[in-house]
């Protein structure tokens, strides 16, 4: 339980997140998280969320109750120096596909500044938490096309003909840069770490029926405008460096303009102490992904459990983690 007469400008705090029953979702982020939601099927939880079509809810500590997005606006401060004057910058999610997602593409920030009332665009990374065997992932084009070939293939239902698949493996990490053309495959398990943006621009959809019992609208105009339609070099995962040191190992993942997203394995089982803390400069988020223990700050503590989120403001208390887990260490 969270002690309320913390200081609230450097505490810790669980976040509550939203869910999405998009059609193409399954049951595993209920089955494998324990996301207790009434919503099925249950596609997409958004972790750590400010975006107006899902703001998630602050569920431990002294902001309890409140929603991110409010109590950000409130206490910019908790977002760190690089963030004065500016929107928080990111959007986490856990997803589910139990089908195929559309084939899709999002705009940069240029194109969605401009064409889209002053939005973000959506650059993002999936880190495949499970796969099943033949799962697979859509990146980018074979070869060189141009909008004309692209618009003959989506009219005649040959586009996949033109797509790379990839096949996709637990613990596998993609980065997917705004201009992309991609789409997740059926069986993967993925945490996505994005900009925060909900900006989707569908090129084909398998002629799937929405609930209104029509076919999900395509935007195939916006997406040709922004889609890079050169070839893509066939994704290959980064050598990856596991750092020790008492009670705990990271790796970095992916680094780029709009976060640093770090691999961190905990293992405490010996008693010993891993410190840890967000500077002044920026928060950052742990996001449970397997395992369970305690954060505690001043003189309290925090379970977490397998699926939670937590919100480590800028400049926060030290903190010590105990337990035997693996988080996702997001940092802006």
């Amino acid at each position: 339980m969270i002690n309320k007469n913390t200081n609230s400008q450097n505490e810790p705090f669980l976040l509550q997140p939203v869910g999405k029953d998009y059609l193409w979702g399954g049951r595993r982020l209920k089955d494998d998280f324990s996301k207790d939601m009434d919503l099925t099927p249950l596609a997409e939880t958004w972790e750590c969320s400010v975006h107006p079509d899902g703001p998630s809810m602050v569920a431990s500590g002294t902001f309890a109750g409140q929603t991110l997005d409010r109590v950000l606006q409130e206490h910019p401060e908790l977002m760190g120096s690089r963030y004065i004057g500016e929107e928080f910058p990111l959007l986490i999610k856990f997803i589910d596909a139990k089908q195929d997602l559309s084939v899709q593409v999002h705009p940069d920030d240029a194109y969605a500044k401009a064409k889209e009332n002053g939005q973000k665009g959506k650059t993002e990374m999936w880190y495949v938490l499970d796969a099943s065997k033949d799962a697979k992932l859509v990146y980018g084009l074979k070869q060189d096309s141009n909008e004309a070939e692209m618009r003959m293939a989506i009219e005649e239902g040959t586009l996949m003909k033109m797509l790379q698949q990839v096949p996709v493996r637990k613990d596998d990490l993609f980065f997917i840069e705004a201009g992309t053309i991609h789409a997740i495959g059926a069986g993967a398990l993925v945490a996505e770490i994005q900009e925060n943006s909900n900006l989707t621009y569908r090129l084909y959809d398998y002629d799937r029926v929405g609930k209104d019992g029509r076919k999900r609208e395509l935007h195939v105009d916006k997406a040709l405008q922004v889609a890079n339609l050169k070839s893509s070099a066939e994704p290959r995962q980064p050598l990856r460096v596991l750092k020790y040191r008492q009670g705990a190992a990271s790796e970095l993942l992916c680094r780029c303009r709009y976060f640093e997203v770090y691999r961190m394995l905990l293992n405490t089982e010996r008693k010993q102490q891993v410190r840890y803390r967000a500077d002044a400069l920026s928060f950052r988020v742990l996001l449970c992904v397997s395992g369970c223990g305690t954060l505690s700050f001043h003189e309290t503590e925090l379970r977490f459990f397998k699926g939670d989120c937590i919100f480590v403001p800028a400049d926060s208390a030290v903190l010590t983690l105990h337990g035997q887990a693996q988080f996702l260490d997001i940092r802006g």
